[in-house]
């Protein structure tokens, strides 16, 4: 007798940031649509010239391209273009999913903002570059949580909210004080809207994902500086994908994982664990 995740028929769930080609939110949105969901997709709709060179040579159309192997699978998809870092247009977004699908079961908060000149010493990181990290990965998150969370004590249907954290909410390495602290926030929102809305049985967890191979780490190139960061900090041996991170969101979604809530789970090949050994 084989396992299934189960629980997943006819549902609905929204991925927020889902529109890159290597990256954590396509394969989140996948996986769900995979598993039975439909899968509102949204993406900040950046233009093209701005995709990294794969997806231009690919003819890559953000989450449209998403949407569209969605669909291949049988499941209904709605990309929209929305910005989480403002209330009005989650607000929008909200109702513009329960107009169409008259439902939202799992909500996936993955969109993060983009690197750029934050990752410097406090001293030094400009407090445009702070509040624009805040305001897409704290703010943002806060408001999808608080918006979706009234729409789904309305329903009256339970649900699951995801929120994609990082596993720099335990290294907290320098320089990095606007994106790690952005994250140890999401971390404690998720640990205290657990308590708040299990009574309605929607449960809230966190994904702390470590060293994942995406387009976002494409500045740190793929040659021996890659190899040697994986072989010196992941036991396992490799870099994680995107479909990994997938599949822990997809359990906590699932009936299996029905009684897990409040936790902040690190998916990272043991990275975790390198740092507290002293190697």
């Amino acid at each position: 007798m084989s396992l299934t995740l189960t629980g997943f028929d006819n549902k609905v769930a929204i991925v927020t940031g889902a529109g890159r080609m290597r990256s954590i939110g396509r394969p989140i949105a996948l996986t769900l649509a995979k598993a039975g969901c439909d899968v509102v997709l949204t993406g900040t709709g950046k233009s093209p010239e701005r995709y990294p060179d794969d997806e231009k040579a690919a003819g890559w159309r953000d989450i449209e391209s998403v949407a569209d192997e969605i669909r291949a699978q049988g499941r209904r998809a709605l990309p929209l273009v929305s910005d989480v870092s403002s209330p009005e247009a989650v607000e929008a977004l909200a109702d513009r999913i329960l107009a169409e699908f008259g439902r939202v079961d799992f909500v996936i908060n993955n969109a993060g903002s983009t690197k750029g000149q934050d990752r410097q010493p406090v001293v030094t990181l400009p407090v445009n570059e702070w509040q624009r990290v805040i305001d897409t990965n704290l703010n943002g998150s806060f408001y999808m949580c608080q918006t979706f969370a009234r729409r789904m004590i309305d329903l009256d249907q339970g649900g699951a909210i995801i929120n994609i954290s990082t596993l720099g909410t335990r290294l907290l390495a320098a320089g990095t004080a606007a994106y790690a602290s952005s994250k140890v926030a999401i971390n404690g929102l998720t640990t205290i809207l657990s308590g708040e809305l299990g009574r309605y049985g929607i449960r809230v967890n966190g994904v702390c994902p470590g060293l994942i191979d995406t387009s976002r780490l494409d500045d740190m190139g793929r040659g021996d500086i890659w190899e040697q960061l994986v072989k010196s900090f992941i036991p396992l041996g490799r870099a994680g994908t995107g479909e990994d991170i997938a599949n822990m969101v997809a359990f906590l979604c699932s009936e299996q994982g029905a009684w897990i809530n409040g936790q902040n789970i690190y998916v990272d090949g043991g990275y975790t664990n390198v740092p507290l050994m002293g190697n």
